[in-house]
């Protein structure tokens, strides 16, 4: 039973809604501002779970995450989106006049560039977390100062919203992965969702031979994300998302593929959270 998750962030941050949005029972949540932080909280003990961002469909993959479910050997036992709403807020009694910088994740601010191009007089500030930023606006009663984060920390720190859902794309979600230490046991009939990763042969048409596998073994390819092999330039690893109805056609296609690729590795097998 999972009583503690590691979040990236604090209270009021997105992966801290995904841990009440995601898990049935009353979990409690383990801040940490670093991705790092998270990993090695989970491996060393000191969470059951972890909450980590993979992509979002505005900014894309989050390349260093899937580095280290893989150099850490995490699995990926759950998944879920988030639709995300950034908030432009700051404290009390203030106008976006006032407002002259803005701290937040570099993901939120990119998310958010438009909205701030009609606001030239406004820095913008790289920052590690969002909800973390607004903390420390209302801690240090910082005026002048904004964040960008979600109603939950500007109801939590006590902020004023000064526009809704300010990124440059309405419909704006972010995936996450639930990773956990080592494999639960899998019930098949339950899972229709997987992650992979390979090396394929630096040779012509290797990645399309396993990629063709995959299909005739009426496996559906969702995601597909190239990471480079560090020691190797110009060599790279694939990081696959493949969905199934049923669990035989997957261990028919990963037996197949672990034959056909290099360093061939399952990081997850789960219950697809769009269907």
């Amino acid at each position: 039973m999972i009583k503690t998750v590691a979040i990236q962030g604090v209270k009021g941050s997105f992966h801290h809604i995904v841990s009440q949005q995601f898990f049935d029972n009353d979990v409690k949540a383990m801040e940490c501002l670093t991705f790092d932080g998270v990993v090695d909280a989970l491996i060393n003990g000191d969470c059951d779970a972890a909450i980590m961002a993979l992509e979002n469909s505005i900014a894309g993959s989050i390349i260093p995450n899937y580095a280290l479910i893989d150099n850490r050997n995490l699995h990926i036992v759950g998944e879920h989106y988030l639709d995300i709403q950034h908030n432009f807020m700051a404290l009390k009694n203030q106008s976006i006049a006032d407002i002259k910088e803005v701290y937040s994740h570099p993901m939120a601010l990119l998310q958010c560039k438009e909205f701030f191009k009609q606001h030239p007089h406004i820095k913008l500030i790289e920052d590690k977390d969002t909800a973390e930023v607004a903390q420390r606006i209302s801690t240090h009663k910082l005026k002048g100062v904004g964040a960008i984060a979600s109603v939950m920390a500007a109801d939590i720190f006590e902020l004023d919203i000064l526009a809704h859902s300010i990124q440059t794309i309405k419909h704006n979600e972010t995936r996450f992965a639930i990773v956990k230490r080592t494999n639960s046991e899998i019930v098949e009939a339950e899972t229709n969702k997987a992650s992979l990763k390979f090396e394929a042969n630096h040779k012509r048409g290797s990645l399309a031979a396993i990629l063709n596998v995959m299909s005739d073994c009426k496996l559906n390819l969702t995601k597909i994300q190239s990471l480079p092999i560090i020691e190797t330039p110009w060599k790279y690893a694939f990081f696959v998302d493949v969905t199934f109805e049923d669990f035989s056609d997957f261990k028919k296609a990963k037996s197949l593929t672990e034959i056909m690729a290099d360093n061939f590795k399952v990081l997850g097998e789960y219950k697809n959270a769009k269907l």
